[in-house]
């Protein structure tokens, strides 16, 4: 199945590691796979942006504005920023715990998420909020936003992968000391509305 899909978040979050992630289940499942990555000046607290498509061998790696079927946001405000990329009636999952950037917060200019939220929600396409920082505190670390955010997109069927296929990927690319956190970060992504009863779909 051919999918264009975004991921955009900032330094520390694991953008580019969930990108690798899908691409390498896509690789897995016999399909020809493109990346590119734009990480901003800060690795923690610049923006990130990785482009992964599926079937894309006559392709470029970048995905053109007004053509990703799926946008995968870890922060709000980086969902918003690349909403140019989304194709009319793409789709939208994302994290709805900011990160005050680190401009913001040396400039003191106010950041406020429930705008962002409003703003996404208005939009004519379909929008799936998560509350990440929930879910990280369920799977125990903060650090697994990636996966978390993973298990979700797939239990909605927004990535045409099982869980199986993604569990065999991060059981292959990550170190062993770090499967069995991810492990429990997919499943609990996966079995997210069992711990998010206020999901929000729109």
């Amino acid at each position: 199945m051919k999918i264009d899909c975004l991921l955009a978040g900032v330094g520390g979050q694991g953008t580019v590691l969930a990108s690798k992630i899908i691409a390498q289940t896509a690789m897995n499942s016999q399909s020809f796979v493109r990346t590119s990555e734009t990480i901003g000046m800060a690795q923690r607290g610049g923006c990130v942006v990785s482009h992964v498509r599926t079937d894309a061998k006559h392709c470029s790696s970048d995905i053109p504005k007004g053509m990703a079927d799926l946008i995968i946001g870890f922060e709000p405000a980086e969902v918003v920023r690349n909403m140019e990329f989304l194709r009319p009636k793409g789709r939208i999952l994302v994290n709805i715990n900011p990160i005050i950037p680190v401009t913001a917060s040396l400039e003191e200019v106010s950041y406020k998420v429930e705008d962002i939220l409003e703003f996404l929600r208005d939009i004519r396409t379909q929008v799936i909020f998560v509350d990440g920082q929930k879910l990280c505190q369920i799977a125990g670390s903060p650090k697994v936003l990636n996966v978390i955010m993973l298990g979700v997109a797939i239990k909605e069927q927004l990535l045409p992968f099982s869980k199986e296929g993604m569990l065999h990927t991060i059981q292959e690319i990550l170190p062993q000391k770090l499967i069995e956190q991810n492990k429990t970060a997919l499943e609990v992504g996966y079995c997210f509305e069992q711990y998010h009863h206020d999901k929000e779909v729109v």
